[in-house]
């Protein structure tokens, strides 16, 4: 039998749609195309065909697209304007967890943070006189069409994607050259930022640093973007942005992917269980490391032995269809956003429909928010365990968590199967409709307890 990962709480209602609010767009019609999550990357880089986007720009070199289009101008001003901070406020915004005050002098941060709960007429006071950027942090949580936005990217980059938002008066400047740790993505909502872009002293850095300015030179690219424009650059690039004064403040949002999401990460986290599993039938991993081999400098020996059982493994990975690779996937599911719908954000998906029997069709839904991986059992010794499948998902993820670093809030929901039904939830993950005696089980009780397990975690649906 299946056991979750996380108990559901859920009801089995039957005859029940699932719990899901009508979705729309907020602040009128999008000019962006939410089909799905490859039209959605598409319309937000037109008129760049995604095909060119990853040809020559990501991980290159900068983007700038200018658009002067007024409905994207309007639509871009939708996200998110300077009078959201008063409601927003008004709700509870903390200084640090939730934003930063802060002004760029003499190629420095300063930090101008008071204590506590933030004020909108502090905010407006310390933004007017004393010319302090205003960041806020991960506006997805309030803003429905940013968290529309970043939920679907998620699933276009299968990394998670965070934004903040940046307030600048005119002839001022709020952060000082740095770069980033991330892919980065501007999109211009108010007013004008003067950009400009430096030679990365770091290529594709994986930390965030702060550059002298006497050290970057002149600047490789500069723009000024206008609501409705775009500015992509890869992570590394040096940069800084002001306000041009004698003009109306500037906000933008810069939403932001790929951090820890290289293939060193990915080699880091499939190594581990590459090596545990060859260990299993190579007697020679199991040997001892030579005596006091920790206590001296790596001998000439001991290098070259570990460069063999390199070879070993790579010879091993090539012959591997599952990859034990679970933590990079586990966190990716654990942390990203839920699937969007319009609503308070704290309603749950319940089950509902047919409730699924042994003559049923059945399909998965939300696939994009599915990761199914195969793992040894965490809840066996190291001695014993056994390779399962896990099935993590997002669907009871909170919003109002996302990218916030709240490690103790965050759960991880889903199921786990003995290794023998994979074959089964692979004929479900690949095929839009299944017949459930179809499924490559043993026994009706076990592909009857599958799916039902599947349907109360509102995965699947009776189609």
């Amino acid at each position: 039998m299946p056991r979750k990962v996380k108990p559901a709480e859920n009801g089995k209602e039957e005859g029940r749609p699932y719990k899901q609010a009508k979705v729309e767009a907020a602040g009128g019609p999008s000019i962006l195309n939410f089909a799905n999550p490859s039209s959605l990357f598409e319309s937000l880089i037109s008129p760049i065909k995604t095909e060119t986007f990853f040809k020559e720009f990501w991980e290159q070199k900068p983007l700038f697209i200018q658009r002067n289009d007024p409905v994207v101008a309007a639509y871009y001003q939708s996200l998110f304007r300077l009078t959201d901070l008063k409601s927003f406020c008004n709700r509870g915004m903390y200084y640090g967890r939730d934003l930063n005050v802060c002004r760029c002098v003499n190629g420095k941060k300063k930090v101008l943070n008071k204590d506590g709960r933030a004020h909108f007429l502090q905010l407006r006071k310390d933004f007017d006189q004393k010319r302090a950027t205003i960041q806020f942090h991960q506006p997805q949580r309030f803003k429905d069409e940013l968290w529309r936005i970043q939920e679907k990217l998620e699933c276009y980059f299968g990394s998670l994607v965070g934004s903040n938002v940046y307030i600048t008066p005119a002839g001022s400047q709020g952060l000082p050259p740095h770069y980033d740790d991330v892919e980065v993505f501007i999109l211009q909502l108010e007013g004008e930022k003067h950009w400009r872009l430096y030679t990365p002293t770091v290529a594709l850095a994986r930390e965030y640093s702060i550059e002298n300015e006497a050290r970057i030179g002149t600047p490789t690219h500069e723009f000024t973007l206008k609501p409705g424009d775009l500015l992509y650059f890869p992570r590394g690039t040096i940069h800084q942005a002001d306000t041009p004064a004698g003009l109306a403040h500037s906000t933008h949002v810069t939403i932001s992917t790929y951090q820890n999401n290289s293939w060193g990460d990915f080699l880091l986290d499939t190594i581990s269980g590459l090596v545990f599993e060859t260990a299993k039938e190579n007697v020679e991993l199991r040997t001892g490391i030579s005596r006091q081999l920790l206590m001296v400098e790596t001998t000439t020996v001991a290098r070259r032995r570990l460069s063999g059982f390199l070879r070993t493994l790579a010879d091993r990975l090539e012959g591997t269809k599952e990859l034990l690779s679970s933590d990079m996937k586990k966190d990716f599911v654990m942390h990203r956003l839920p699937p969007y719908y319009v609503g308070d954000g704290t309603e749950l998906l319940t089950p509902g429909g047919k409730l699924p029997r042994l003559d049923s069709r059945v399909g998965l839904q939300f696939k994009d928010h599915i990761v199914l991986t195969v793992g040894p059992d965490q809840d066996q010794s190291d001695e014993s365990r056994e390779k399962v499948v896990y099935l993590y998902h997002s669907l009871k993820n909170k919003r109002e968590t996302h990218m916030m670093g709240n490690e103790e809030e965050i759960e991880f929901h889903g199921l786990r199967f003995p290794l023998s039904h994979v074959d089964a939830l692979k004929q479900i993950w690949n095929n839009s409709a299944i017949s459930v005696k179809d499924l490559k089980l043993t026994t009706d009780e076990e592909k009857e307890s599958l799916v039902l397990s599947l349907w109360t975690e509102c995965l699947i649906q009776v189609v």
